[in-house]
């Protein structure tokens, strides 16, 4: 799809992107291409050599990591506006995990030869990908003090907390994920198995903490499961 077709101020609105000026927009737009990502497809997978990288502009990934055996771990996941796949950035050559549209997304790549050249048009691109790399640093080593140190209901809570923040959306009913979620999801985002987490979240449901349906969730008290995820051992 050539670029003078997308609509402007959705590149705009996205923080990577503000205070850019034109010029400089124009240059970064003129060395991408769009991508379009149906439900379920790959944008890339683990150990494949990292050619491009990429910004969402629309929908939701989320990044899968296999373990050498083979359990599958969802690290986090991919939001509007945030810049993905930036393995040039941590000076590897292949993708260490493998990005999965969970609904149809659209984004934008990038050769990864262009990395250095993309980053040098822009201080405020520059300093998105540093905050990038040292946000997904620092929630990964969050992520792995839970798993070593917290039981399985306080991990679950933590897990759904982090959703409701990133992508958690008001309703009647409560506070919406708003992307698909299945409790395999979250047994995968937290290290335990499909069967515990529907013990937890049935246990949860009885106490009115959430609702939930195929690959849906409704938090319903967001503060009981945050003294769930916050009491002591």
């Amino acid at each position: 799809m050539p670029m003078k077709k997308l609509d402007r101020s959705l590149i705009r609105d996205l923080s990577i992107f503000q205070s850019m000026s034109e010029e400089d927009l124009d240059a970064v737009l003129a060395m991408a291409s769009i991508r379009q990502l149906p439900e379920g497809k790959a944008a890339f997978s683990q150990g494949e050599i990292a050619t491009e990288f990429f910004a969402l502009l629309h929908g939701r990934l989320k990044v899968v990591q296999t373990t050498p055996d083979g359990q599958q771990v969802v690290v986090r996941h991919v939001n509007p506006g945030d810049i993905f796949g930036i393995a040039r950035a941590m000076r590897r050559p292949d993708f260490p995990a493998t990005a999965i549209a969970v609904v149809e997304s659209l984004a934008l790549a990038w050769p990864s030869s262009q990395w250095e050249a993309f980053i040098a048009r822009s201080p405020v691109l520059a300093m998105n990908a540093l905050q990038t790399v040292g946000q997904r640093l620092q929630d990964a080593h969050t992520r792995i003090r839970e798993l070593s140190t917290e039981e399985v209901e306080r991990r679950v809570a933590h897990a759904l907390l982090r959703l409701v923040r990133q992508a958690g959306r008001k309703t009647e009913e409560g506070i919406l994920i708003d992307f698909p979620v299945t409790r395999q999801d979250l047994a995968e985002m937290t290290g335990t198995t499909l069967h515990t987490v529907s013990r937890v979240m049935t246990g949860w449901e009885s106490k009115g903490l959430v609702a939930s349906g195929r690959k849906k969730v409704v938090v319903k008290d967001a503060h009981g499961l945050h003294v769930l995820a916050e009491k002591p051992e």
